[in-house]
């Protein structure tokens, strides 16, 4: 089946692997008894999957299989977790599989509520279906007007048999008894849309909160509201209750804030400002425990005890990742089992390839950390640093001191970091002097041995610092390395060369040590950055043109020059053998580059030949990881199939009619043709073979190459003479039928095909038998010859040519002189085979020279 390139939904050279850093999005958090193990369990969504978490240490448990869309809700029951993606929602055991799906929605479903052996969906268009969950069966739908009753929010009040209770925008509540399909009560409302519906620990109960931001707590049996409470945040975006002994209610807010109220003195008593840097998508407290859960789409998720004597929460266990999009990514140490991140949310985060236990948080960059810590700031949002744009990190010296350098957005100076204490380090890196204001850092690199920072600013100018006491140790050129921006600085291995490179579109290299000058390079464009592999002295510049040349540092000169992306390159990498250059464009691709071909690569993970693309190739829509490390999803069939950049080449028989071309026979049918006697004669029986008393059954087999079965004996009469008839030893082999039929015919495959087919003896018999001493002819031999003319002239199977032939010569050497038409068709052979050998030994030479030349020249 024939498929198109951007039909393919994998890359043909890289695997998705997995997502890291992802905990909470935006749906609110579910949180289950796990009867098994006796603990809670909580599980937030992840796009197309869900994380279910160990309270007691907040530790991974499981990861649910993905789902074809992303999820938009989710609910839990003791047994399943429900997960709705568009019209469809489906049901999980075991936190994983899905083991019910549930599809009868026209609209997006946005409720889920389960209900005992039922579970109910309400979708957008104001249809709500009651579920029997193991048949999978509709026992029951509802259509509301959305003009009038537009379902908001959904609740089972606590002890009410088979009654449900829904919230609208409008404001409205209703009761109803779903065994009976039967509407109970209306309740009228605050004339505000309901958001948040919330069972209270005493029985007839229950909290509702509006879109005005007030909290009603309403007594539903006899339709009275017992007490009122207001925020000044936005709407209610979730309820809970702490039911620890403590009557306190919390309420969450769209900027992030938790308010807690006493619901005995009927006031507010604390505030959680900025427990989310989002909206809080669901907080809950757990059962008979003064902790309370949180989640927002800060991709964070928080569990906060409430220990202290004022009844204010503090955080006891979290699992953040970055809240905002990444400015840079790195590797930290060479095994490839940390990654070091930095975001737009101003943090500088390391995630952990191996297992999530291993991340940590270097936190949020200070601008006066003693001043944080002596006054006790609340809100350091004033006094946090912008976001990191560009790092540079060094693991030799991490135990000494800092080993990680970074730039921020709009600042001058460069923080430096802790990786093994996971916090900013001691000291801010920037020049004493400077004549000018707005001057910001834009390059950081930091030497191989950790020692030595390299920071280089929009002026131009670039400075070394020491990494240990923070002190300036020089910088680059006079008064500045460069007339423009510095938009990258690098360092080798072995801290002997610093290169440099400037806006104004000039590469430089420099004496590390006394910062002289060495040579300079003018690039076709602006560069946009710069990265060295130091292993190999490689280095990749990425101009404003989006093409990307690479250097070797050794020769200083352009070795690759490489186009095609349609965007600005954001970022590269090198595969750590140096010979992959992977680049990331804004034009959404990303792209790997051969470095020794110079060819934009394919495939080298399979039978493949390696070829480049063509220049309006358009990449296939890759589907982005999931966060677990192995997906039981089935694959469509097509996807297993090769698409058609995959089919395995196929070799023909004779690349080209001017090419010499070798057969596939191996070394022992044709090298010792001109060496039988001697082999024949060492290998010569010492003694008559003896034979056994009791021989085994075998079934007898004819003795040759190709193994063959004899066939039996038809005619077993002892009455059969013993007289030898001549005609039959006299009769002429298949070979010498077929050169014959070459006279006239001049066909040579079928003789040739049957010489291929017997060994070094049997070649030797019949080409002794061509002989008229032996039962030959002349016009056998002259036919022979006329095969070997042909398959020179083919120029196939040359090495059995000249095999056959010399066995030929050497049996028939005495005769060939004294037959006039054998000796003509010699002198035509030998010409022939003489034009044949001197334009192979002018290829032979030319490659030979060519090879020597490689092994010796300087690159």
């Amino acid at each position: 089946m024939e498929r198109s390139a951007g039909d393919r939904t994998a890359s043909a050279l890289f695997a998705g692997f997995r997502a890291l850093g992802l905990f909470s999005n935006d749906i609110p958090h579910v949180v289950r008894f796990s009867a098994l193990k006796r603990r809670f369990c909580v599980t937030t969504c992840v796009g197309k999957s869900f994380h279910t978490y160990d309270v007691q240490k907040l530790s991974l448990v499981a990861v649910s299989n993905s789902l074809p869309q992303d999820i938009c809700c989710m609910a839990a029951d003791g047994r399943l977790v429900f997960a709705a993606y568009g019209n469809v929602f489906s049901a999980f055991a075991r936190n994983k599989e899905v083991v019910h799906t549930f599809k009868g929605h026209k609209a997006e479903i946005h409720l889920l509520q389960p209900f005992g052996d039922h579970v109910i969906s309400v979708d957008t268009d104001g249809i709500l279906i009651i579920w029997h969950i193991y048949s999978e069966e509709e026992y029951l739908q509802l259509s509301f007007d959305k003009s009038v009753f537009k379902i908001s929010a959904i609740l089972h009040p606590s002890t009410y048999l088979n009654k449900i209770l829904l919230g609208s925008e409008q404001g409205s509540l209703q009761l109803w008894n779903v065994k009976s399909n039967k509407l109970l009560y209306t309740f009228a409302g605050w004339k505000v849309g309901v958001t948040a519906l919330q069972q209270a620990p005493a029985v007839d109960v229950v909290a509702v909160g509006l879109m005005s931001g007030q909290i009603i707590i309403h007594n539903i049996k006899f339709d009275e509201t017992l007490m009122k409470f207001r925020q000044d945040w936005g709407p209610i975006t979730s309820i809970s209750f702490r039911t620890d002994g403590h009557p306190v209610m919390a309420a969450g807010s769209p900027c992030g804030h938790i308010g807690l109220w006493d619901l005995e003195d009927k006031k507010l008593i604390n505030q959680m400002r900025n427990a989310h840097s989002t909206a809080i998508a669901g907080l809950t407290f757990l059962h008979r425990e003064p902790l309370l859960v949180t989640n927002g789409a800060d991709n964070a998720l928080r569990i906060w005890i409430f220990d202290g004597p004022t009844g204010e929460g503090r955080l006891l266990r979290f699992r953040m990742g970055h809240s905002a999009p990444l400015t840079k990514i790195r590797y930290y140490g060479q095994n490839g089992q940390q990654i070091l991140s930095a975001s737009q949310d101003g943090t500088l985060q390391s995630f952990s390839t191996i297992h999530e236990k291993f991340n940590k948080s270097l936190g949020h960059g200070l601008i006066n950390k003693k001043r944080v810590k002596r006054k006790g700031l609340q809100n350091t949002m004033s006094v946090r640093l912008p976001p990191i744009t560009k790092f540079a990190a060094e693991e030799a010296r991490e135990s000494d001191w800092d080993g990680i350098i970074a730039c921020h957005q709009g600042k001058l100076s460069c923080s430096t970091w802790n990786y093994q204490r996971s916090t900013i380090g001691a000291y801010f890196l920037k020049p004493k002097e400077l004549k000018k204001d707005g001057i910001t850092a834009t390059a950081v690199d930091i030497t191989s041995c950790g020692n030595f920072a390299v920071i280089g600013l929009s002026s131009g100018t670039v400075d070394v610092y020491n990494m240990q006491s923070g002190i300036h140790r020089g910088s680059f050129g006079k008064d500045q390395a460069h007339k423009g921006s510095v938009r990258g600085v690098a360092v080798d291995g072995l801290n002997q060369l610093t290169i440099t490179t400037g806006s104004e579109g000039v590469l430089k290299f420099w004496n590390f040590k006394n910062k002289v000058l060495i040579h300079s390079v003018s690039l076709d464009s602006s560069p946009n950055m710069m990265l060295l592999h130091r292993d190999s002295g490689i280095l990749g510049l990425a101009l404003d043109d989006f093409s990307i040349t690479v250097l070797d540092i050794e020769t200083r000169k352009i070795v690759r020059e490489f186009s095609g992306h349609q965007g600005q390159i954001n970022d590269m990498a090198f595969s750590p053998d140096g010979r992959w250059l992977i680049s990331a464009s804004m034009d959404c691709s990303i792209r790997t580059w051969d470095l020794p071909s110079g060819w934009s690569n394919i495939s080298l993970y399979s039978v493949v030949s390696l070829r480049p693309l063509p220049t309006d190739y358009v990449p296939s829509v890759v589907m982005l990881p999931g966060t677990c490390q192995t997906q039981d999803v089935e694959l469509l069939e097509e996807t297993t199939e090769p698409s058609d950049e995959m089919i395995e080449y196929d070799s023909p028989e004779q690349l080209n009619e001017q090419l010499v071309t070798l057969s596939l026979l191996p070394e022992s049918r044709w090298k010792n043709l001109l060496n039988l006697d001697v082999i024949k004669k060492k290998n010569k029986p010492k003694e008559p073979p003896k034979v056994p008393k009791s021989a085994p059954f075998f079934i007898p087999t004819v003795p040759g190459l190709v193994p063959r079965y004899a066939a039996p004996e038809q005619n077993s009469d002892p009455q059969q003479s013993k007289v030898v008839n001549l005609g039959i030893l006299a009769q002429k082999s298949d070979f010498c039928l077929k050169l014959e039929e070459a006279l006239v015919n001049n066909k040579y495959e079928a003789a040739l095909n049957l010489l291929k087919e017997l060994g070094p003896s049997g070649i030797e018999t019949e080409l002794r038998s061509l002989s008229p001493d032996c039962g030959g002819s002349v016009e056998v031999m002259k036919s022979f010859l006329k095969m070997i003319r042909m398959m020179l002239d083919k120029k196939r199977d040359f090495e059995l040519a000249q095999a056959y032939l010399a066995l030929f010569l050497k049996l028939h050497l005495k005769m060939l002189p004294s037959e006039p038409v054998l000796l003509e068709e010699m002198t035509k052979l030998s010409s022939q085979l003489e034009e044949n050998w001197i334009h192979l030994q002018s290829l032979f030479n030319q490659s030979m020279c060519v090879l020597n030349y490689i092994k010796s020249a300087l690159l």
